[in-house]
């Protein structure tokens, strides 16, 4: 890329993550304002008087109220502006892993490269994350999974959106490649899969899972592969199967492999060379002992 166009893409990714930390500061304004809105047409619907707060600026609510319609009329947030064409365009995925990959943290990235359709992956050799991350941006990737290891066992999952974040980090363990499942593993289809996401019910937990299904496009009604993420007391359960009809309301599933275990530490408002943005989650050391608190 010849220097000036390489610039101008600087410059570009700089304003857009300016403008976006700028939408994201008046979230708070904005969200009072739709919480007095939704008073006041509770309000009216109900043929209530109009509670104190908001009689001085009822005027002004109403006029704004008399506009909206069903878009406008529930409050935005930074994650429209991190999916907002999340179901549009299917994603375009780059899988990649740590410096120095062991052969088997090079075998768990080539499957995590194909259970993701559209997906590609890179060899990560010297490159460092910010000439990653910059190269990805250029090439216009959606998104950006590193996998990482330690003493030769897979034991990370990095999952960053483009252009704009959010970075998710997750500890990976129990991983059982294709070639070590009990039995063999079943053949690896290319179809879109259905991805199901199982018990993530708090704010956290719907952030999570919005990170992880966006990895995958819209699938056929009639595909029968299906990627499940399981939470289960915060720990993901990743499973891939297949399945056939045996009867006329009988499926039998067939694991595809790989499978492994996941657990969110933290998740930054920002891609993954941004060593300073604003972290959304972090697990804290005092958290393992509240078995009572669950996150997700």
């Amino acid at each position: 890329m010849a220097p000036s166009s390489e610039a101008a893409s600087r410059r570009r990714q700089t304003r857009l993550r300016r403008e976006y930390l700028y939408r994201k500061s008046l979230e708070g304004r904005e969200s009072h304002t739709y919480e007095q809105k939704r008073i006041v047409r509770e309000a009216l619907a109900a043929g209530r008087t109009l509670p104190t707060e908001v009689r001085a600026s009822y005027d002004r609510l109403k006029r704004e109220i008399d506009l909206e319609d069903d878009k406008t009329s529930a409050a935005l947030t930074h994650v429209d502006d991190e999916y907002g064409d999340a179901g549009l365009e299917d994603p375009r995925v780059c899988v990649t892993t740590s410096r120095d990959p062991s052969s088997r943290l090079k075998q768990f990235a080539k499957e995590v490269k194909l259970l993701v359709p559209n997906a590609v992956r890179i060899n990560r050799g010297s490159n460092r994350v910010e000439d990653l991350i910059s190269s990805c941006k250029e090439a216009e990737y959606t998104d950006v999974v590193v996998v990482q290891e330690t003493r030769g066992e897979p034991d990370g999952i990095v999952v960053c959106h483009l252009p704009l974040g959010p970075t998710a980090f997750f500890n990976v363990s129990g991983a059982v490649l294709r070639h070590d499942l009990p039995g063999g593993a079943a053949p690896m289809s290319e179809a879109y899969p259905h991805v199901i996401m199982n018990n993530f019910n708090s704010e956290i937990g719907r952030r999570v899972g919005n990170i992880l299904k966006c990895l995958f496009p819209v699938p056929r009604p009639d595909t029968r592969r299906i990627v499940t993420f399981s939470n289960d007391n915060d720990f993901i359960s990743f499973r891939h199967h297949m399945y056939s009809r045996t009867g006329r309301e009988e499926v039998q599933l067939h694991e595809v492999g790989p499978r492994f275990e996941m657990r969110l530490y933290q998740i930054r408002l920002g891609t993954l060379e941004q060593k300073d943005a604003e972290n959304e989650y972090v697990l804290r050391p005092y958290q393992n002992t509240a078995k009572k608190r669950q996150v997700l």
